[in-house]
């Protein structure tokens, strides 16, 4: 009896361990495929995707923190960036430009449009930074999309990338730059971080570029199908 259940515990911590792989390999899998299908590598999907999500959570490396950089103290504020909301991906959207050679025209469009539209649906709270109601952080994902499609309609490979960099880097500027001031007026009563990028404004900037890009992919390919273009 003892043997059995043992045997039975072992199985489902097997089970428990094996289930999460899996799932993180499918995903990985289909989002990496995706990724390649819409014009980035295999590399720039995992930065995309995964590294940049890593640093959601706090890495400390030799007792330093390096998810969240702190430069500055200003009235109880520890101002700072995120390494995934805001170094990663303006580093990568620089990337993106040069290697994909995008218009600059069109990439400072992109942005100007969906920071006027991140300003709008973001807004200040002192206890908890920069936030966004449901389901309005969804619409500058939605607008990157639409923006880089209609600009790019006739170079697919470029498309994705554009609302990639349009998506992260104007809700980047709209709802954390353009709202610092106001957030920084505020005067906490202890320490509080004020970090770019980071907090939650992160998971609107990290899904803001994830979703304008699948939103890209699945325009295009609907259309493109329609049209016999693969």
């Amino acid at each position: 009896m003892f043997v059995g259940l043992d045997l039975t515990q072992i199985g489902l911590w097997i089970l428990y361990i094996t289930i999460p792989i899996i799932a993180i390999y499918l995903i990985f899998s289909i989002l990496t495929r995706a990724f390649r299908y819409m014009g980035f590598t295999t590399i720039e999907a995992i930065i995309i995707v995964f590294v940049s999500f890593l640093f959601r959570f706090e890495i400390i490396i030799f007792d330093h923190n390096i998810s969240n950089l702190y430069f500055l103290s200003y009235r109880n504020w520890m101002l700072g960036i995120n390494m995934g909301g805001a170094v990663i991906p303006i580093l990568l959207s620089i990337y993106l430009t040069i290697k994909k050679k995008i218009p600059f025209k069109k990439i400072f469009l992109g942005i100007l449009i969906v920071t006027v539209i991140s300003f709008f649906v973001t807004h200040p709270v002192p206890e908890s930074g920069i936030v966004s109601d449901f389901p309005y952080w969804l619409i500058p994902s939605l607008f990157a999309s639409i923006i880089s499609i209609f600009l790019l309609w006739k170079d697919f490979i470029k498309a994705a990338p554009l609302a990639y960099i349009s998506g992260t880097i104007g809700v980047l500027i709209g709802a954390d730059f353009l709202h610092l001031p106001k957030l920084l007026s505020y005067s906490p009563i202890k320490q509080t971080p004020a970090v770019i990028g980071g907090a939650v404004v992160f998971d609107m900037i990290f899904l803001t570029g994830i979703l304008a890009v699948i939103l890209d992919g699945i325009i295009m390919f609907r259309q493109r199908s329609k049209e016999g273009i693969y």
